[in-house]
């Protein structure tokens, strides 16, 4: 039996000379343990006064996580807290059984132009979590645990690997992992983990004879660890984790519910219809916009605005 179970391409779309590459969900593989969402955003640039403004929006039932490798980006929510965040450090914003947010361009960087590059990724919250309390953590580049391994330097993003923990939260068994490896080489997955995937940046790897290349994710068989082998120099993200089962995706909502999430959909509607006053969902203090929900009448932007959005 094949070490890869399948092997799943980044769909590519451009939105306003900002590309977006979905891995996660697929077709044929949801999800990958926990991990119910992947999207590569950029490498992108932009020019002096532009950038990305996701307008308000509601979550339920998952985590988010931003991880960049250029740039920065501003991120707001209902709970009053607002964080830039940038190179090597993470935001993890837990909606529990709601939250609203928004992800922009902040002035500094609106100004002066700037790449940007990163990954953002959903992971759903296990059964018995899914209606927790909203939270909101970020943690700096030098907390996040450094070591090398197989010729490689590996970040710990999320989770245990190779006796190594990770101080962000986790709501279930995980691992998530940044590693830059040089051509030759070889990075000998952890083990323990349930399910797990490889998505490589850029660069080029090889599994027991079989090439991924960039913009790819290797998807592996139950039970599988292998050696990734490196044959050009490479960025690679590492996922994986305890299966949590059955999670319906709708929208930015997440829940083992079908019904839970036709609720939320309802809130979100309700609140837009009150203004966003004593409603389920609130918007982030000092944010006026939102986003409709697919289909509805967007009468929350000016008509001028277009969404430069990555994960809306």
């Amino acid at each position: 039996m094949s070490e890869i179970e399948r092997i799943i391409p980044g769909r590519k779309k451009e939105l306003g000379g900002f590309s977006v590459a979905r891995v996660l969900p697929f077709a044929k593989r949801r999800r990958v343990g926990p991990f119910v969402f992947f999207d590569e955003m950029g490498p992108a640039t932009f020019a002096p006064g532009h950038g990305i403004d996701v307008r308000p929006h509601p979550h339920i039932g998952l985590s988010t996580v931003t991880y960049l490798f250029e740039g920065e980006m501003d991120h707001a929510d209902t709970l009053g807290v607002h964080q830039t965040i940038r190179p090597g450090e993470v935001n993890l914003m837990t909606a529990g059984r709601g939250i609203t947010h928004s992800e922009r361009t902040g002035p500094a960087a609106r100004k002066a132009g700037q790449d940007l590059h990163g990954i953002q990724i959903w992971i759903a919250l296990p059964d018995g979590s899914e209606e927790i309390e909203p939270a909101f953590h970020h943690h700096a580049a030098a907390e996040l645990p450094e070591f090398e391994r197989g010729g490689a330097m590996l970040r710990l993003i999320l989770g245990t690997a190779y006796e190594h923990r990770s101080p962000v939260k986790a709501y279930s068994p995980i691992v998530y992992i940044h590693a830059e490896a040089p051509a030759g080489a070889a990075i000998d997955l952890p083990r323990g983990h349930g399910e797990l995937a490889a998505y490589v940046v850029s660069g080029a790897i090889e599994i027991a004879g079989e090439p991924v290349s960039a913009g790819h994710m290797a998807v592996f068989a139950p039970g599988e660890a292998p050696v990734l082998r490196v044959r050009a120099d490479s960025r690679i993200m590492i996922l994986g984790g305890a299966n949590i089962g059955e999670r319906h995706i709708d929208w930015n909502f997440v829940s083992s519910s079908k019904a839970r999430i036709e609720q939320a959909r309802a809130d979100w509607r309700a609140s837009i219809a009150g203004g966003f006053k004593n409603t389920p969902f609130v918007l982030p203090p000092g944010e006026h916009e939102w986003i409709p929900l697919p289909g509805d009448a967007d009468t929350g932007a000016p008509p001028e605005q277009t969404e430069d959005c990555p994960t809306s």
